[in-house]
């Protein structure tokens, strides 16, 4: 266990010692390798982090910033060489791990200082905290009603079929795909629909529900519900909460309650957001969310923002007048009147403007975009432009987008290299704007942790993007509530200072998950 400064140490009982140095008046900011990999055992020894420096989160955002990819492994060479927090580490190696430790830790402090990216540091402090939230959510879980779920699944599905076939509604949408087209096939097969429907007469190019829409064929509707109903089946099922869905002692009654624990995977995507590795907690559909319920005597509050990105937008690029429209609970309809005067169109025209979508309608609203508002348009048009040429972006917080592959540039003046540089500027393009949305998440997630603990109120136990799920006893629900509300406004601060931008995140307590929305 070193200090930064100092010489490395060794401790037989790491959590004790954790633990000791958590309750001192110091809060101590420790440094660990992977807090993916190391934290879920000193969690499971009743060691709490308050803060922490995960070099492995870190080294991926700093390499970025330099302009290069982050090498395999950023900390120790060898993933079968043991962690720094094993039940009985290694006397001799334990010491040496810290010392390692020690060495990329102030190596990240110089190259952060030789960067001078402004919010650097804070985006660094807030990629670890977001671990510690992840580690901790995971091992908490998800409260989860097996029986509720069963029920979801029967009335969706049908009974629960044998090994090998599908359940007893989904087989009938299947033969009714059949009928529609006069012979059997696969409808999970693409290649058989396709074909099916080559044969039909109707020329398609893909089965994506956008492109079936205009479709007019009697197996059109059977399919899309079948489609619905296999992934809910197969992503959300019965063997998914087999796998996924485990017993915990319920704290009121000390019955046996289900806990859905996924593994998250901060910064999981490029521009910071999270991802999942397995569990699919990042895409549960609202057929199944009813299962997701509070135990007895506790509360669920969630809460996610309104218009997260285009309040963003307004920030990160000073328009004023986006600025000063974000004051509303709806900010679509409060631009309506300057961007097509309904509510529809504005909303077409700011998500068209931060994904360069110009199908429709979308071509003349984003002009409007522009005349409107065109501080806000230039900021994405600049991010694009750079992006197109193969220039590096960053987010407020100074997240940099991955530099293109040598690939990349000697395709750059061919027909391919002039279609991949019109994708990387979509992608700047929102980059600047999804990068910067996560990031406020972190703060936000940050700030909450640290409130529910220090008032003992209740447990993080969701986090989707711009939504956040509490757990907690229904009589602190209210104290919750206004917990969140207020991470959400110092998370605001925190980011843009004094900018009067408004980021709007009004909690709601429920006792499932589908009352949420």
């Amino acid at each position: 266990m070193p200090l930064p400064g100092g010489a490395a140490a060794y401790h037989p009982d790491l959590a004790g010692a954790v633990r000791e140095e958590e309750a001192g008046e110091a809060v101590p900011r420790w440094v660990v390798a992977d807090a993916a990999r190391d934290y879920p055992a000193l969690l499971e020894a009743g060691a709490r982090l308050d803060r922490v420096r995960d070099l492995r989160l870190a080294e991926r955002i700093l390499s970025r910033v330099e302009a290069h990819e982050p090498p395999a492994y950023v900390v120790a060479s060898d993933p079968d060489a043991g962690t720094l927090f094993e039940r009985e580490p290694d006397p001799v190696d334990g010491p040496a791990e810290l010392t390692r430790l020690q060495a990329a830790w102030l190596d990240q402090r110089r190259r952060t200082a030789h960067a001078a990216i402004p919010g650097l540091g804070a985006l660094l402090a807030a990629e670890s905290a977001g671990a510690l939230v992840a580690a901790e959510m995971g091992r908490t879980g998800v409260p989860f009603d097996r029986e509720v779920h069963d029920r979801l699944l029967r009335d969706l599905l049908g009974p629960r079929p044998s090994k090998g076939m599908r359940p007893r509604r989904l087989q009938g949408l299947a033969d009714q795909v059949a009928e529609a087209f006069g012979h059997q096939l696969n409808p999970d097969s693409t290649k058989q629909v396709l074909a099916a429907f080559h044969a039909a007469g109707v020329e398609v190019k893909t089965t994506h529900a956008w492109e079936l829409h205009s479709v007019d064929h009697p197996a059109v509707e059977a399919l899309k519900v079948y489609r619905e109903h296999a992934r809910v089946w197969s992503a959300f099922g019965w063997n998914w909460a087999d796998a996924w869905v485990h017993d915990a002692v319920d704290r009121g009654t000390g019955r046996t309650a289900g806990r859905f624990r996924p593994v998250y995977i901060v910064g999981g995507a490029d521009t910071g957001r999270w991802g999942t590795d397995g569990g699919g907690a990042l895409q549960l559909p609202h057929s199944v969310r009813e299962a997701i319920r509070a135990d007895p005597g506790w509360k669920l509050v969630a809460a996610d923002a309104a218009q997260l990105e285009p309040r963003l937008l307004a920030a990160i690029s000073g328009d004023r007048a986006m600025i000063a429209a974000t004051a509303a609970d709806d900010l679509y309809t409060e631009l309506a009147p300057s961007l097509g005067g309904e509510r529809g169109k504005a909303k077409i025209a700011l998500i068209s403007a931060m994904y360069g979508g110009t199908a429709g309608d979308a071509r003349q609203l984003v002009q409007l975009m522009r005349d409107r508002f065109p501080a806000a348009f230039e900021k994405v048009e600049s991010a694009a432009r750079t992006g197109e040429k193969g220039g590096l972006v960053r987010t407020w917080l100074g997240r940099t987008v991955p530099a293109p592959s040598e690939r990349w540039w000697r395709a750059l003046s061919s027909e391919e290299g002039t279609k991949s540089s019109a994708s990387r500027g979509r992608f700047t393009r929102n980059f600047i704007v999804q990068g910067t949305a996560a990031e406020w998440a972190l703060v936000l997630l940050a700030l909450l942790r640290r409130d529910l603990y220090e008032r003992g109120l209740g447990e993080l136990v969701f986090f989707l993007h711009d939504e956040v799920m509490v757990h907690c006893p229904a009589e602190h629900a209210g104290e919750v509530s206004a917990a969140i509300e207020r991470a959400a406004e110092e998370a605001t601060r925190t980011l843009f200072g004094t900018m009067p931008v408004r980021i709007p995140l009004r909690p709601k307590v429920v006792d499932s998950y589908a009352e949420a929305k």
